[in-house]
């Protein structure tokens, strides 16, 4: 990682929250709260947490498709809700729920989006959608939620965007699928430059294959974001300790339900014996817990 894309991230976020009122008590509460981000141009950032944690909430609020409350974001350098025209041509986006025109086909749809990116590129869009086994031919309504979404993702891409957001773009994909689609993500790039990427997903093994990064929401909240690697050889698991222990300040841990885990960070505390190493669904389980 360069330091041009640590210093101007892809993707910023400052202090930001969206409430959330009871209807009929009209009592505040947060759908996010206090979100800060800094993500680098390049990174692959695998955005993890329960229903309900706000990751949705968090895609559309970076995108200016959310009202928020409190803070700020950009993306790419620009405001969220100002996003000029130059940096819109930069970004791909597919939502949870595909948000295609029912009655026109994927042929159509490329006529559609040539006519607002300038940067659609039919040619890779054809070869997008033949690496995914997309049928073309048939209108949106007559295709299967799984299609649905890989014509989506195919829109998303075919102008060949620095910037990709993805909210569960796979979940309705079968495991062939979804390998194909993790590899059309990174493959048939135009451009020297790194592609950023914010997914959102529960496939969590997935994930793991490809993310440089990991963003861990719960209730609304950052509770980890954090380079995978480092993740993978830092953080163990381990049994609480039998005699109280003070842990230094700044050392990443979280007790399970009735104190009998603990997850520490080996650079700012030594690991007990017997502590284990995690993979991305042990550390969300951990972290739910």
């Amino acid at each position: 990682m360069t330091d041009a894309a640590v210093t101007h991230p892809a993707i910023w976020a400052q202090g930001l929250g969206v409430f959330r009122y009871d209807k009929w008590t009209l009592a505040k509460g947060h759908v996010l709260q206090g979100i800060d981000l800094a993500i680098p141009e390049g990174a692959v950032v695998g955005l993890v947490g329960r229903n309900g944690a706000g990751k949705s909430t968090l895609i559309r609020a970076l995108l200016g498709l959310q009202t928020v409350d409190e803070g700020q974001s950009r993306l790419l350098g620009s405001p969220s809700l100002h996003l000029p025209d130059a940096v819109k041509e930069r970004l791909g986006y597919a939502a949870q729920t595909p948000d295609l025109f029912a009655g026109l086909c994927g042929d159509e749809h490329f006529d559609e989006m040539a006519a607002v990116y300038q940067g659609f590129d039919r040619q890779l869009a054809t070869l997008l959608a033949m690496r995914l086994d997309v049928p073309l031919g048939r209108n949106a309504d007559q295709l299967s939620l799984g299609d649905q979404q890989k014509l989506a993702v195919v829109l998303a891409l075919a102008h060949d965007p620095d910037l990709v957001i993805l909210d569960e773009p796979v979940a309705s994909l079968d495991p062939i699928s979804r390998r194909d689609f993790m590899r059309v993500l990174f493959s048939m790039r135009k451009r020297e430059t790194p592609r950023t990427v914010l997914i959102s997903s529960h496939l969590l093994s997935d994930l793991e294959r490809v993310v440089s990064h990991v963003l861990f929401l719960r209730e609304g909240r950052v509770q980890l974001f954090e380079a995978w690697d480092d993740c993978a050889e830092h953080l163990r698991v381990q049994a609480w300790p039998e005699r109280p222990v003070s842990l230094p300040s700044g050392a990443l841990h979280w007790s399970a339900s009735g104190g009998g885990r603990l997850l520490v960070d080996t650079r700012r505390c030594e690991a007990a014996a017997g502590a284990q190493a995690l993979g991305m669904e042990d550390l969300m389980e951990v972290l739910n817990t």
